[in-house]
């Protein structure tokens, strides 16, 4: 059996598509364009990668973006103040702050100062809380994906078995109570969980977030399960050179599973694509508009 793809692509390109229409009608009924404003602070490669390419999809969106800056050595206090301004701005609804951060700025202190109403990655405590009790709340953007995603090749997730293996504030836990919502199953496992694989193999959804390079092997997989793998890891080729790889050994796991994401060009596209979905909830709550679906 060779599992079916889940293709990022297709699937991100349909949340673009659906949110640059959604953008045109808030425009044409109430005046309103969603804002995002992200920040850098500091010239990491990868994240300066990262907010070229949502300020990129904002645009083809329709929305007013906005990026600010600062250098690798700015103090903690000239991050907040940049916070601070832009809770204040109506017209900016939704805050990103690019991470990593450098050593001399508090991560949490930063995301701790982010309005709940405007934090769009969903990382704020009172969002996570909200969440896990089942309050509507800012939902982080890759669990966020993900789901979207299982729902749309397996219809109705009730009373399958997920699994997650990793537990980490912004991928494992919002996902576990993602899933749960769904009425599935969930058991979250991790590094001191005893015998991983079993517990793999038990799982009707099994989602890899662990950040370990092809950790999770074919014989984890429960025959014809979905699979889902987050992780995003650079290893090195024979030829010197680097590739990108999951979390999940790709190639013994598409020979048991039912469909799977790969990498690249699996749940990383709808990371942005969610983005954009979060900005315009966040809009709309703000305003008191009714907001659309993802």
């Amino acid at each position: 059996m060779t599992a079916t793809i889940i293709d990022g692509k297709i699937f991100s390109s349909r949340v673009r598509e659906k949110a640059g229409r959604q953008v045109a009608a808030l425009q044409a009924a109430h005046g309103l364009t969603p804002g995002l404003a992200v920040v850098l602070v500091g010239e990491d490669p990868a994240s300066q990668v990262y907010v070229r390419n949502k300020g990129k999809a904002t645009a083809e969106a329709g929305m007013k973006s906005e990026e600010i800056r600062l250098a690798d050595t700015a103090s903690q206090d000239e991050v907040l103040a940049v916070v601070r301004r832009l809770n204040a701005d109506p017209a900016i609804h939704g805050i990103l702050v690019q991470l990593p951060l450098p050593k001399q700025v508090d991560e949490m202190v930063i995301l701790d100062a982010i309005d709940p109403m405007k934090d769009v990655d969903g990382f704020h405590v009172i969002n996570t809380g909200r969440q896990a009790v089942g309050l509507p709340a800012m939902v982080p953007c890759t669990p966020l994906g993900c789901i979207i995603m299982l729902k749309e090749v397996l219809g109705d997730l009730s009373g399958l078995n997920a699994v997650v293996v990793g537990r980490s504030n912004i991928v494992g836990k919002p996902m576990a109570s993602l899933l749960l919502a769904e009425n599935c199953t969930v058991t979250i496992a991790h590094s001191r969980t005893k015998d991983l694989p079993a517990v793999c193999r038990g799982a009707d959804i099994l989602v890899a977030a662990v950040g370990r390079p092809e950790m999770i092997r074919g014989d984890w997989i429960k025959p014809g399960a979905t699979v889902i793998d987050v992780g995003i890891n650079r290893i090195p080729k024979e030829d010197g050179k680097t590739r990108l790889v999951g979390d999940v050994c790709f190639a013994e796991a598409v020979e048991v599973a039912g469909a799977i994401t790969p990498v690249p060009g699996g749940v990383g596209l709808m990371t942005v694509a969610c983005l954009l979905a979060n900005t315009i909830t966040a809009a709309c709550r703000q305003a008191g508009v009714e907001v659309p679906e993802v």
